[in-house]
């Protein structure tokens, strides 16, 4: 059986109370070249979304869990599954610790991990994969300690406002993993 819990944090689905986290998170310029957004979002389209999250991930191809202490219910980060590609057995990952007080703690590895299983055991998914831009070692260093392997570069493939830079491309195959 598949669990959306560890040893020291739980995976749970979104909720309505999550508006104002969302809202805060989607529209903190600091991290909007990870997610490629390029313009804030209003609280009607997050509400809009939230109602809507849950709807199966088969109808919308993708699904945003939260990462929560285990103990407490403080809410640490997001991990997103897009792209499901139920045909093709494969889903694209991202995560965020929101807070960097609450990063390089095995947070994340912890909540990889979660979802690594419940992609191949739940969604029957052969693999995963996520983008990585080349500068940020601290999510090369999370996927590859996961077991993610580097498969790629594409070259200049975002542009930063002054530069281009390149993006990595990491892939993790069940029967690899």
């Amino acid at each position: 059986m598949v669990r959306l819990e560890g040893e020291h944090i739980r995976l749970r689905a979104l909720e309505p109370e999550d508006l104002e986290l969302l809202y805060s998170l989607e529209n903190n310029e600091s991290i909007w070249e990870l997610s490629h957004t390029q313009a804030p979002f209003s609280k009607y389209l997050i509400k809009e979304y939230l109602e809507n999250a849950y709807k199966d991930i088969y109808e919308v191809k993708q699904l945003r869990l939260v990462i929560c202490d285990k103990q407490s219910e403080v809410v640490l980060g997001l991990v997103d599954l897009f792209d499901f590609d139920p045909k093709n057995k494969r889903v694209g990952v991202g995560i965020i610790i929101i807070n960097p007080v609450h990063r390089n703690q095995g947070i994340g590895k912890e909540a990889l991990n979660l979802v690594v299983d419940y992609s191949f055991e739940y969604l029957h998914v052969r693999q995963l994969y996520c983008n990585i831009a080349e500068h940020n070692t601290a999510s090369i260093n999370l996927f590859e300690k996961t077991g993610f392997k580097r498969i790629g570069v594409k070259k200049d493939w975002n542009y930063n406002g002054k530069d281009y830079e390149n993006e990595l491309l990491y892939q993790l195959i069940k029967d690899v993993y």
